[in-house]
């Protein structure tokens, strides 16, 4: 006989932020090749999902906010040595691994979209950072400036600040990329472990909401 039962863990907003978080990363990142409004507008998006998400995991459902799921480091090693072990303790919402994962996933994606909108600002002159020195690599730009040959005008001198200015935060916007694919690798292997050796389905409990308590 089952005496399981059916607990309602992730609320409809802790959903719809996850879904259309995912399919909004995917559109930036199909679009990040292309000079077109698709990646603006899901950079953008991302960036709104992010800030309800940092509200909602304050003031929203219980296994949404973050005193839920944020846990001390000893309990993280904890949950790491029962894991290897193959009996790690059920959570109903988040582990304390997951947990991680999830303020990981926030700040990498955070700053994904930071870089790419400076990038946005200094490229086409448009967005929230449009006009904004970058005073913090005034060193930096100065440096490329003073590299370049001593018979190029003045016209060509002054692009090489914001040359500089640009490739940085390029650089930063492909770093911070290429760390979160590695991260969504990650979540990806820890959710389908996690749900093998809890006999559960994580995705289905992200599409329904309800979980089975164990």
């Amino acid at each position: 006989m089952n005496n399981q039962t059916t607990v309602r863990v992730w609320d409809i907003l802790i959903r719809l932020f996850h879904w259309s978080l995912v399919i909004s990363f995917i559109v930036a990142y199909l679009t990040s090749e292309e000079e077109n409004s698709w990646h603006i507008y899901s950079g953008y998006t991302v960036l709104g999902l992010i800030i309800f998400r940092l509200i909602w995991g304050f003031v929203g459902s219980k296994y949404a906010r973050f005193s839920d799921f944020v846990r001390s480091p000893a309990m993280v090693c904890q949950y790491v040595k029962d894991l290897r072990a193959g009996h790690p303790q059920h959570y109903l919402g988040h582990n304390p691994l997951g947990g991680w994962m999830v303020i990981a996933l926030l700040l990498t994606l955070f700053a994904v979209t930071l870089s790419g909108l400076k990038v946005y600002a200094i490229e086409e002159g448009k967005g929230p950072f449009a006009g904004v020195e970058s005073i913090e690599l005034a060193p930096i730009a100065a440096a490329y400036a003073e590299d370049g040959d001593e018979d190029e005008g003045d016209e060509d001198r002054e692009q090489k600040p914001n040359e500089a200015d640009e490739e940085f935060w390029e650089e930063i916007h492909e770093a911070t990329t290429n760390l979160m694919l590695l991260l969504i690798a990650l979540h990806v292997f820890g959710v389908i472990l996690s749900s093998r050796l809890h006999k559960e389905n994580l995705i289905k409990a992200m599409l329904t909401g309800n979980k089975n308590r164990q």
